[in-house]
C-alpha cells in the first residue's frame, strides 16, 4: 500500500491533468489498480521464481530432503499475492480518483 501511496503523491499533478482532460474517478481507479495487478504479479513471479531456485539449492545441498513445493502452493501464494496487491491498492486508487483536479494541478 505504501508504495501506491506514494505513486499517488508523486503524480498529483497527472491526476489532476487526466481528470482535467476528462478521465472519470473509474478510469482513475482503473488505472492505479492494474499498476497495482502488474506490481503484484511482477513480485509474485519473482517470489516464485526465487522460491523455486532456493528448493533446487535444498535439493542439491542435502539430496534427504524432498523440497518440491507442490502446484497448488505455487499457486496459492500468487493469488494471495494478487488479492493483497488489489486489496491494498484499492485505498490509494480511490485516493487518487478523489482528488480535486484544480488543487492537483495548482501543486506543481
Amino acid at each position: 500500500m505504501n508504495v501506491m501511496l506514494v505513486a499517488v503523491s508523486q503524480r498529483t499533478a497527472e491526476i489532476g491533468l487526466l481528470k482535467a482532460l476528462g478521465a472519470s474517478a473509474r478510469q482513475i481507479v482503473v488505472l492505479f489498480l492494474s499498476e497495482a495487478f502488474l506490481l503484484s504479479l511482477l513480485g509474485s513471479t519473482l517470489g516464485l521464481a526465487f522460491g523455486q531456485l532456493m528448493a533446487l539449492v535444498v535439493r542439491e545441498s542435502f539430496p534427504i530432503l524432498p523440497a518440491y513445493p507442490p502446484l497448488w502452493a505455487n499457486l496459492l501464494a500468487v493469488t494471495v499475492a494478487l488479492f493483497t496487491g488489489l486489496l491494498f491498492g484499492l485505498i490509494p486508487a480511490r485516493r487518487a480518483a478523489r482528488l480535486d483536479p484544480v488543487l492537483a494541478l495548482s501543486r506543481r
